[in-house]
């Protein structure tokens, strides 16, 4: 971030820019509220009028009509101000006339109803009574004319918009040249979103969208028409109707749409080649208004097709709220937004450990930001430091830890087998024993799926902290627990943004094999997961969260290149580069012998605990401190033969073929 000092003309410059706003916004708004108080004005005292020429049949020559007329006129001032002081009271001032509706003829109802009453109440008093019927048919004409010049002004601005005259006059004068630079597009539901979105458009003829149609997947709506629009077809009428069309534009308005419909509509959007815009769920419209303000760009997660996660909020804050939580790698991908998410619930205090401090930095101010008056306490220290994690926990005493700290990058770790050794066994092994020491309530290990049957070394130094964790638990009073789950979108080294990366600079895209495929979920799911997890610890538990379908990532790619408005192999090609060191075809999230057991939560289920192999419980065996001069004097001898040692230690685990390091990508951390 680069800071420049802000001088005295800027902030002038500033204050003054923001003072004309003000004023002008503020003379529209009150423009807009004379203009109404004066056309109700000039209505109220033609109502009048009308109903005593009505009363005495147009005799305006014969003395009864001027001796009432008269009456009028001298109290008219009188009688017009009461009315609109009570238009005023009612809100007929506040509400917006292109917007007007029932609710607005149902308060100039009242208005007008208040108004009759008052006036009578008035006359009476004063003892200038006007005929009776006069009053009533003042009162019609009040709703008449009041409710007619709202919607009939609502109504000239729907015209306007539909035949703009600079629109109508370059179609005139140049053919279509005006009308064909309007973006044509096709709107995706015929519900209240679709039609709002269609009415915003219209309304606003500067937007540079022209509504050709919408799609509708019910077939009774189809040949109607929503606000004025033809409904053409269903989902599998999209491709055909960009043809028929030139459609350069799809917004899909289906707000309140399941991931699944939005995943299948959003991929057929995708094939057609056109600008895909989506309106976000209901849920995200936090104002509950559809505007084209509110559209974003398809993204990758929405082709996932996943459901939203719900969670027992009432548990997750039973065991976090103000508690003391630890996360160590809190700057990374995972950890960072476990401190967001836990955050949310209230906590004593937060921790939030990491060796890199640049991310930790940036996520303190990302904090400071959303969160001020939690206590945020950084620390920089690295988990394969013993004596500085022990005066760490010394001094915070946490409650719960959340054990995010370790080296995940599979490739990298196959050219650095001791730092993963040192890191993942090493450093969790630290984490784990201050844990049980200090008597933690809850830990909880974030895993991955590259534990099962490992073929890498970051897979089987992983598998060896959950067996790890899960002696630990037999023994200590604390609740020890662990999370495994697949690729993580947008985490740092993932394939998205490296896909992305490759996409702007005009390809290659790089894909290890065709064939390879990935589970993946967002960021903010599987952190919501695992802080579900944690609720529901009872200790030794491998929780393994359901990662729905796995993706074949040549098919992410083809997608992602679509997404960004390129065709595949045409615009964009896509290269197979051939599987790296250590790297499957597919993941797995369970090993045979584990089994599998649901929970309450639809999407965590648990891994049955496994007694830890031979070879580690002959070392566990010999004291606390025996895995660690282990792992030591391992890591002074070559890769090959700390691979070697792994096998030993994780029976499922094959060693890799060796081979180079690839930027290629078909992993995602």
């Amino acid at each position: 971030m680069i800071f420049r000092e802000v001088r005295y003309p800027d902030y002038y410059h500033i204050i003054q820019i923001m003072f004309i706003h003000i004023i002008e916004a503020k003379m529209k708004k009150y423009s807009k509220i004379c203009i109404l108080v004066f056309t109700d004005i000039f209505f109220l005292n033609l109502a009048f009028c009308l109903a005593l020429l009505l009363r005495f049949d147009f005799a305006v020559d014969s003395s009864e009509f001027s001796r009432y007329f008269s009456i009028y006129v001298n109290w008219a001032v009188l009688i017009t101000a009461i009315k609109i002081a009570i238009n005023a009271l009612i809100g007929l001032y506040n509400s917006l006339w292109e917007y007007a509706g029932i609710e607005e003829i149902f308060r100039v109802g009242i208005a007008a109803f208040f108004g009759f009453a008052s006036v009578i109440l008035v006359m009476l008093y004063l003892q200038h009574m006007l005929p009776r019927s006069t009053y009533l048919m003042v009162l019609a004409f009040d709703i008449l004319f009041l409710g007619g010049s709202r919607i009939g002004y609502r109504f000239l601005r729907g015209v306007r918009s539909a035949w703009n005259p600079w629109l109508l006059g370059r179609w005139i004068f140049n053919g279509n040249a005006g009308v064909n630079k309007c973006s044509r597009v096709l709107i995706v539901g015929a519900g209240d979103a679709g039609a709002s979105m269609i009415k915003e458009i219209r309304q606003n003829p500067g937007s540079g969208k022209r509504i050709i149609g919408v799609i509708d997947d019910n077939r009774a709506k189809i040949g109607t028409r929503i606000a004025g629009k033809k409904i053409l077809g269903d989902r599998g009428f999209i491709p055909a109707a960009v043809k028929k069309y030139g459609i350069d534009e799809i917004i899909i308005a289906i707000p309140s749409g399941t991931r699944k419909d939005i995943q299948a509509i959003a991929g057929i959007c995708g094939e057609t080649g056109c600008k895909t815009s989506i309106l976000p769920a209901y849920i995200d419209l936090i104002d509950g208004k559809v505007s084209a303000s509110k559209l974003r760009r398809v993204n990758i997660e929405d082709l996932l097709g996943r459901e939203p996660v719900m969670l027992d909020n009432e548990a997750i804050s039973g065991y976090i709220e103000d508690k003391i939580v630890l996360v160590t790698g809190a700057g990374g991908s995972i950890g960072s937004e476990l401190c967001r998410q836990i955050a949310r619930n209230n906590p004593r205090k937060l921790v939030a450990l990491d060796i890199y401090e640049n991310s930790l930095y940036e996520l303190c101010v990302d904090m400071q930001r959303l969160y001020s008056e939690l206590e945020l306490t950084p620390v920089i220290a690295s988990i394969q430091n013993s004596k500085n994690l022990t005066q760490i926990f010394e001094k915070h005493c946490p409650h719960v830890v959340f054990h995010a700290a370790a080296h995940k990058h599979v490739p990298l770790m196959e050219k650095n087998p001791r730092e993963a050794l040192l890191n993942n066994i090493i450093g969790t092994k630290n984490v784990i024993d201050l844990s049980d020491k200090y008597t933690v309530e809850k830990f909880i290990l974030i895993s991955t799926d590259k534990a099962v049957n490992p073929t890498n070394v970051m897979g089987a130094t992983k598998r060896i902290a959950e067996m790890l964790m899960q002696d630990k638990s037999r023994v200590s009073q604390t609740v020890f627990s662990a999370v495994r789950f697949g690729n993580v979108l947008d985490s740092n080294g993932s394939v998205i943004p490296i896909f992305k990366r490759q996409i702007e600079q005009g390809g290659p895209v790089t894909v290890t094999h065709r064939d390879v495929t990935r589970f993946f979920m967002t960021i903010s799911e599987a952190v919501q997961l695992v802080i579900q997890t944690g609720a529901m610890a009872a200790g030794g538990e491998i929780f393994i969260l359901d990662m729905g379908e796995s993706v074949k990532i040549k098919e992410l790619a083809e997608k992602l290149i679509r997404l960004s408005g390129y065709t595949p192999y045409t615009d964009i090609d896509i290269v197979f580069t051939g599987l790296r060191p250590g790297e499957k075809l597919y993941e797995e999230l369970l090993m045979d012998e584990e089994g599998i057991q649901k929970t309450s939560h639809g999407s965590i289920f648990i891994g049955k605990p496994t007694a830890p192999p031979p070879a580690l419980e002959e070392i566990l065996k010999q004291g606390e401190d025996a895995l660690g001069d282990e792992v030591v004097k391992v890591c002074r001898k070559s890769d090959e033969k700390i691979k070697k040692w792994l096998q030993t230690i994780v029976p499922t685990y094959i060693n890799g073929d060796g081979g180079g390091l690839y930027v290629s990508t078909g992993y995602s951390k």
